[in-house]
């Protein structure tokens, strides 16, 4: 039986109310659920004030480069199959620096997954828009509104046909136990993209915003039926739902395509020196 303890507590960086708090506590539930001991997962993440969590958990961690935070974590998984290999960091980090990768992860569906921490704002970096800001939305980087149309990077997943996507709120928090689980669950790339207030540099879209507006997605909606998970993605508004989007039951993992792989660490992989020697004769 694993324990939330064995996760451990640490002194955080964060400010007083940000939603990073919910999403660590939550993801120390999802893992202890899944009953995975804390050696059995490894955390990865770029740079930023979501990239910070993996430090606040007691597991193993990788944290690389700005944007750069899926790389690591495919090489990860493909490396040793046998952890379980999440990848968290903010809208900044994923959509923003790290945006080709996002896509190219999406096109692989290596079996990790993807929490982002989405506040709609760079707050490591005090506050300039991020790819997800809403149009016109005023920042200090940005005094006469963010002139660009924000990313929808649930949208792109679907439209892309990637594996899982489902979008979570900070406040929600039981909710967003049972999404992450999900996600951790199903085989190949895994996208749970996560409201996130920012309680110092994001005065729009704060948790009484979001309380207004988030509605959990109910029975009646299809996950497989991708027209279905595209109206959902696009709605961004007045209304705004929450929960698993979409489901491709019809791709395999990246690591099922590769013959090379059979599901074994690089670890305890023997060389064929038989197969070396024949290669090298070849060349005679």
């Amino acid at each position: 039986m694993v324990s939330i303890e064995e996760y451990g507590e640490f002194e955080t960086a964060w400010c007083p109310g940000c939603g990073n708090f919910s999403i660590l506590n939550s993801m120390k539930k999802a893992l202890t659920g899944l009953g995975l001991s804390p050696h059995q997962v490894c955390l990865v993440s770029g740079i930023g004030q979501a990239a910070k969590a993996p430090h606040y958990l007691r597991c193993n961690v990788f944290n690389g480069l700005h944007g750069r935070a899926l790389p690591p974590a495919q090489a990860i998984k493909l490396a040793n199959p046998g952890l379980t290999v999440v990848a968290e960091s903010g809208d900044g980090c994923n959509y923003g620096e790290g945006g080709n990768h996002f896509l190219a992860a999406i096109r692989r569906n290596v079996d990790i997954t993807l929490v982002a921490h989405d506040n709609q704002i760079y707050g490591l970096t005090k506050g300039q828009a991020s790819p997800t800001t809403m149009q016109g939305m005023k920042t200090k980087a940005q005094p006469f509104g963010a002139p660009s149309a924000a990313f929808n990077p649930v949208a792109v997943a679907v439209t892309m046909g990637a594996s899982f996507v489902a979008r979570g709120f900070a406040g929600e928090m039981d909710h967003l136990v049972d999404l992450i689980q999900q996600a951790v669950r199903h085989k190949g790339f895994s996208l749970v993209d996560v409201f996130q207030p920012c309680v110092s540099f994001n005065k729009v879209n704060t948790y009484a915003w979001y309380k207004e507006r988030v509605k959990k997605l109910d029975a009646t909606h299809d996950p497989t039926d991708a027209q279905a998970a595209l109206r959902a993605a696009m709605t961004f508004g007045e209304e705004i739902p929450i929960g698993v989007i979409w489901k491709n039951t019809e791709r395999r993992p990246f690591e099922e395509m590769l013959p090379t792989s059979g599901g074994r660490s690089l670890a305890s992989a023997k060389p064929d020196h038989g197969a070396l020697r024949r290669v090298m004769e070849s060349y005679v």
